[in-house]
């Protein structure tokens, strides 16, 4: 048995819990989620929790025994507590403001950088931080990838978006001529 997938998901008091034979649906405070049950994978609701087993002892369905207990474990904690990521901008002239739906960034461009954010997701612009927050995990972190994709951090002077929390190795610049 898989360690992750054998544990049990609790539920929580508020969260309702749909379980279709190719669809789960997760309904909280926050939002509803759902997700296709994977081929192979059985999702049954007991009591206060929900468990996760699979058909056969196949590599495939060994593969995908975990993976969807994390998903439905994600949606449990997203329309409960919610997820958020946070990134911080680095480098003279560099800022962030919201603008309804929009991001708008001064990143070193000749222009002004326009992100669009989709359904779902919330920004937070405070200093030189943004906080994306949203109640499903992957569109979260898509999203803030998205968004330190535009201008990587460079390892010179550290220059960039980079994730609160991130590590950026730096390099020396140019070392002197040898005369």
């Amino acid at each position: 048995m898989s360690r992750i997938g054998k544990q049990p998901i609790p539920v929580p008091s508020g969260v309702t819990i749909t379980v279709d034979n190719d669809a789960i649906s997760v309904n909280g405070s926050k939002g509803t989620l759902s997700q296709f049950t994977m081929p192979g994978i059985i999702v049954k609701q007991e009591n206060d929790s929900v468990i996760v087993t699979r058909a056969t002892d196949e590599q495939e369905h060994r593969a995908k025994h975990g993976l969807m207990r994390t998903l439905v474990s994600n949606m449990v904690v997203g329309v409960t507590e919610g997820f958020e990521k946070k990134l911080e901008i680095n480098g003279v002239g560099y800022r962030a403001a919201i603008a309804g739906s929009d991001i708008k960034m001064s990143l070193g461009f000749s222009h002004e950088v326009v992100y669009h954010l989709p359904a779902g997701v919330n920004a937070k612009v405070d200093g030189n931080i943004i906080t994306i927050s949203g109640i499903s995990k992957q569109q979260v972190g898509q999203v803030a990838a998205e968004i330190r994709a535009l201008k990587k951090p460079e390892p010179y002077k550290g220059k960039g978006i980079k994730y609160v929390g991130e590590r950026i190795i730096r390099k020396s610049g140019k070392s002197g001529k040898e005369k």
